[in-house]
C-alpha cells in the first residue's frame, strides 16, 4: 500500500483552500469595511468582469486537457502524463494561475479590497509548500524529460 507523503493541509482540495481563504477575507470585509473612490470601484469591477471569466475559461482549458489525459489533478499523486501544451506551454502551474485570476476577478466584482490579504498567504502557500512536493513527484515520474520542460517554462507565467 503506497503511503500518502503530502503534509495534512494538502488534504484540503486547492480549489477549497482559495474558497476559505476568500471567505476569509469577506468577514475582514465585513468588520473593516474598506471603501474605495467612485474610480477605484470602477477599475475594480471592470477588472473583475475580465479576470474571473478569464480564470474560469483558463481552469476548463487545463483540466480538459489534464482529463483528456486521464491524469491526476490531485497536488502530490503521481502522474501518469507529462502535460506540455496548451496553456502548459507558458505556465507549469496554469490551474493555480486561473485560480488566481477567479478569485481576483470575484474580489474586484464584489470590490472587496481584504480578500487579497488571505490570496497572500495562499499563494505562498502554494508557491512554497504545494508545487514543490507536486515538482518532486514529476520529477520522480518523468526525469530529464521534465527537467526540460522546468527549464523551458516558468512556474506561474
Amino acid at each position: 500500500m503506497a503511503t500518502d507523503r503530502r503534509p495534512l493541509l494538502m488534504h484540503i482540495p486547492v480549489p477549497w483552500v482559495f474558497i476559505i481563504a476568500y471567505f476569509v477575507g469577506v468577514a475582514l470585509q465585513g468588520y473593516l469595511p474598506v471603501e474605495l473612490s467612485p474610480a477605484a470601484h470602477h477599475i475594480a469591477r471592470v477588472a473583475g468582469f475580465v479576470l474571473l471569466p478569464s480564470g474560469v475559461v483558463l481552469a476548463a482549458w487545463s483540466l480538459t486537457i489534464f482529463r483528456r489525459q486521464r491524469t491526476t489533478t490531485i497536488p502530490g499523486e503521481q502522474s501518469r502524463a507529462l502535460v506540455t501544451w496548451g496553456p502548459y506551454r507558458f505556465s507549469r502551474n496554469p490551474m493555480y494561475v486561473s485560480l488566481t485570476l477567479a478569485y481576483l476577478g470575484e474580489a474586484g466584482l464584489l470590490v472587496q479590497v481584504w480578500p487579497l490579504l488571505p490570496l497572500a498567504a495562499v499563494l505562498g502557500y502554494l508557491n512554497w509548500t504545494v508545487i514543490p512536493i507536486e515538482e518532486a513527484r514529476l520529477q520522480e515520474t518523468f526525469g530529464q524529460v521534465y527537467n526540460e520542460y522546468r527549464a523551458r517554462v516558468r512556474r506561474w507565467f
